[in-house]
């Protein structure tokens, strides 16, 4: 099951209509503003560290990591479905210190159901930048720096180290709790045989079709 296909996919609304197809719903993505100089650009598998505001379409804000919370910056990985597809779609090819407006249908967004504040049916619009950027645990160069002991497989243990080193260099003190999720999500995901351990061949398939 190809993690990159999937997330197109889920939020697809395939309704024929006189032999034909509606089109899949889509991100409406308006740059604000781009920096002269962009050394990567994000793509599938990398953590984002983005602050962001949500809006209603009448204009209400509903949210604000300027204001809200611990008033922090958050991360996430792009494209495992961890924040809303919306987002999964239109944070792509972006650089550190960019900034978008995405306007996201709810089909993309918390659809018929809603979530908490949020109504059914709602078109949602978020105002987003990107901080930093940094290279996930699918990157297919950390393989070897994760695999601590050479076996060719990695365990928990060694994802999460890798996790808290990385926030370390950057930084940025370790997020015991964050590193756990993430880590339980990517096994869900990537450990094909369920044995407890990301072998290389599943690694690198799943991190070639991101």
């Amino acid at each position: 099951m190809l993690l990159a296909v999937l997330s197109w996919l889920c939020a697809s609304l395939l309704v024929s209509v006189r032999g034909g197809k509606l089109p899949e719903a889509e991100v409406n993505i308006e740059v604000l503003h781009r920096p002269f100089l962009c050394h990567r650009k994000s793509k599938y598998g990398d953590i984002l560290l983005v602050h962001h505001e949500g809006y209603f379409q009448n204009g209400t804000m509903f949210h604000s990591s300027f204001t809200e919370g611990d008033k922090q910056a958050v991360w996430f990985t792009l494209g495992i479905r961890e924040v809303i597809t919306g987002w999964d779609k239109g944070l792509q090819d972006m650089c550190s210190g960019e900034k978008r407006r995405l306007t996201v249908p709810p089909a993309l967004a918390y659809g018929k159901e809603g979530r908490g504040k949020i109504p059914p049916e709602s078109t949602l619009t978020f105002v987003i930048e990107v901080m930093e950027i940094r290279n996930g645990p699918r990157s297919h160069e950390s393989f070897q720096e994760m695999d601590l002991n050479d076996d060719w497989k990695l365990s928990k243990e060694e994802v999460k180290e890798y996790l808290r080193k990385e926030f370390q260099r950057h930084g940025y003190p370790p997020n015991d709790t964050h590193h756990e999720s993430m880590v339980e999500d990517i096994f869900v995901k990537e450990d094909e045989n369920k044995d407890g351990f990301i072998s290389s061949r599943e690694f690198t398939y799943k991190h070639d079709e991101l």
